[in-house]
């Protein structure tokens, strides 16, 4: 059994076709069809059945699958070992951030990080903090960056404090508070928001000020990005709260200090077991070069 033709099963398996499989492995499709034919054979059954209309996994093709992803993502890592065991990083490394972190300049970084290790293949994902926090967790990537209110720390990895600051109110150009120098939370409390989902760290942040401060408000809408967010503040249609650091980013709106804005911290995350070359590699990048516990 050879790991080539572990590879094909499992791009026909994704893809649910040969001939897109043969492609994603840039292959013609006779040879890869010929090199599953000849792992059936050597397995005794058949991985997949083949119609005219479409290709599924046999009961045997599922009970493969698993197996064959460990011994690929084995074989991987033997690789990428060896690799670093001669001065050389390679491989994989996954990273996930939140659309307004801004403690760290992300495309600059992942920019210097490709010009040293080339090598590499980078896998970006965007999302909210929890969700990166459980993913780094899961194992599913490797490092996060996160912004949490200051009442909350990343739990079940190892973190390290990369900034802090504060929220302050967005609002459209034309909005009556746009001229204001500043505002407080109570005044804030009276107008319609646009926030980030309910339980989200994003949101978490301005929910917990206005509850301390005894305010309740009204948010009128919700959104997973915070672009998306900035342009709809745009449009009129409410206002928002956001770290000071990041809304430069954004066009369209007005900036209004908040006497009483509650604040956030930044974190870089990442998995409590072994790293990868590759994720150590980053995180030297980052001036983390022991960067083993939380302090």
């Amino acid at each position: 059994m050879e790991l080539q033709q572990m590879r094909y099963v499992l791009a026909v398996a994704e893809t649910k076709s040969f001939t897109r499989a043969a492609e994603r492995c840039l292959v013609v499709q006779s040879a890869l069809s010929h090199q599953i034919a000849r792992l059936e054979q050597e397995l005794g059954t058949r991985l997949f059945e083949r119609t005219t209309r479409r290709v599924r996994l046999t009961p045997a093709g599922e009970a493969f699958l698993p197996a064959a992803r460990q011994c690929l993502a084995a074989a991987e890592r033997a690789s990428v070992e060896v690799a670093a065991a001669i001065g050389e990083v390679r491989g994989q490394l996954s990273v996930g951030v939140i659309p307004s972190v801004a403690a760290v300049d992300i495309p600059g970084t992942l920019r210097d990080f490709r010009r040293q290790y080339p090598k590499v293949r980078i896998s970006l994902r965007v999302g909210a903090s929890d969700e990166l926090v459980e993913q780094v967790r899961e194992g599913d990537i490797e490092i996060a960056f996160l912004g949490l209110p200051t009442t909350a720390r990343p739990k079940g990895v190892e973190a390290r404090e990369i900034g802090r600051d504060r929220l302050v109110a967005v609002v459209s150009p034309d909005h009556p508070l746009a001229g204001a120098g500043s505002v407080d939370l109570r005044r804030l409390s009276s107008e319609e928001f646009v926030d980030l989902p309910a339980k989200t760290a994003g949101r978490t942040q301005s929910d917990l000020a206005f509850s301390a401060a005894g305010l309740t408000r009204d948010v009128t809408f919700e959104v997973t990005n915070a672009d998306f967010l900035a342009r709809l503040v745009g449009q009129g249609l409410g206002v928002a709260m956001l770290p000071s650091a990041y809304v430069p980013q954004l066009s369209g709106v007005t900036t209004i200090q908040v006497t009483d804005a509650p604040a956030r911290v930044e974190y870089v995350v990442w998995t409590s077991d072994s790293r990868t070359p590759a994720a150590t590699a980053f995180l030297r990048l980052l001036n983390l070069p022991d960067a083993r516990e939380a302090p």
